[in-house]
């Protein structure tokens, strides 16, 4: 791994490479496999990870507005990209760049419809999402019979694929309540089917599915966390290779007498003498202020260093009294070996969130091309 002189995020490309075939290794051969790369790409590089993931094979990308998608094609991506969460307002951007729009009511469809006649249009790729529990987005079972009548009486569109979200694939104590879900959409896709007269794709396993749920694949899966290391179960993040490393430096080393404080509002104070080093990194960065007064940790010289008080907007602070360091030492935030998940169940978060808050003022390499 690189060394580092200014916070930065590495990316390992062959770490996406072993999670990617991993995965694929769960499913059938001929099952189909779509990468999301939406929230540039989980916090990393979506641009990167998108022509990575074309080279390695994947069959579709998905993003979650119209405006990421945009700059993939800019980029030069000719994969199909799914749009998970398109408006209205950017339907005929949408249909510019060949994007693929997920239809998930009857309003949506109908503005669609509307935007793509306009264009003249013949069977544009669309795709519909059915709710069968997460309560997000998506139609129900009474709107069967609209979709199947609108697509028949607009040549404008053709539906790729139905799909729906399971809404806990990795909590094996929701397993009655998964199975209900891939039992209603079978029977939602089913229904659907019989009344077009042609079999779209269906898709509904997301990473955990993947690996709990195999038998639901279906004609196509998705992947996100898991492409980017996390598997949300301890034995399947074994599994998986982290692909983004955050690293820092240290910029200046305090002696902190007793009954001194640190930071802003003094929101620690010393009882005895200590150490602490300031890194310039912060909220603005992507560390939160929930990961101040010791709940974050970060790793220097092999060893734990909790942050000090509050988190700034540019920097932290962290106790490093007993760690043999000076000004200029790496300190790595979350990486391979200490990862996301752990740094963030500290306060109380998921990889998630970590992962997607990292500024793009962070400086981003890529390794393992």
């Amino acid at each position: 791994m690189r060394k580092v002189g200014e916070t930065t995020l590495i990316l390992d490309l062959a770490s996406l490479e072993h999670n990617y075939n991993y995965l694929r290794s769960k499913i059938d051969f001929e099952t189909k496999f779509l990468g999301v790369v939406k929230a540039f790409a989980y916090g990393s590089d979506m641009v990167t990870i998108a022509h990575k993931l074309e080279q390695l094979g994947a069959d579709y990308l998905a993003v979650a507005y119209v405006s990421e998608g945009i700059l993939l094609r800019e980029a030069g991506i000719q994969l199909p990209i799914l749009v998970l969460h398109p408006l209205a307002s950017n339907f005929e951007d949408l249909i510019e760049h060949h994007l693929e729009p997920s239809l998930y009511s009857r309003n949506i469809l109908n503005q669609f419809l509307e935007a793509a006649n306009a264009k003249k249009q013949k069977d544009y790729p669309v795709h519909i999402k059915f709710n069968t529990g997460l309560n997000r987005l998506g139609f129900s079972e009474a709107d069967v019979n609209f979709i199947a009548e609108e697509t028949k009486r607009n040549e404008c569109i053709k539906i790729v694929s139905c799909f729906s979200h399971l809404a806990a694939s990795e909590d094996k104590n929701e397993r009655d309540f998964s199975i209900d879900q891939i039992n209603s959409f079978k029977n939602l896709s089913s229904n659907l089917m019989d009344k077009l007269g042609y079999a779209p794709m269906r898709h509904m396993l997301n990473t955990s599915g993947i690996i709990n749920y195999p038998e639901a694949q279906f004609e196509m899966v998705r992947s996100g966390i898991g492409l980017y290391g996390y598997g949300n179960q301890a034995e399947i993040d074994a599994e998986l290779k982290a692909v983004a490393t955050l690293k820092t430096i240290i910029s200046q080393i305090h002696e902190i007498g007793a009954n001194q404080s640190v930071g802003y509002n003094r929101a620690f104070r010393s009882s005895h003498n200590i150490k602490s080093a300031t890194l310039p990194i912060g909220h603005a960065d992507g560390i939160g202020r929930q990961y101040g007064k010791g709940k974050g940790v970060v790793t220097i010289n092999n060893k734990k260093a909790p942050i000090l008080g509050n988190v700034c907007m540019d920097m932290i602070m962290v106790d490093v009294t007993e760690i043999d360091c000076k000004e200029g030492d790496e300190a790595i935030v979350f990486g391979t070996e200490k990862s996301a998940e752990k740094f963030a169940s500290n306060a109380g978060t998921i990889s998630y969130e970590i992962l997607t808050a990292i500024s793009q003022r962070v400086k981003r390499v890529v390794t393992g091309a």
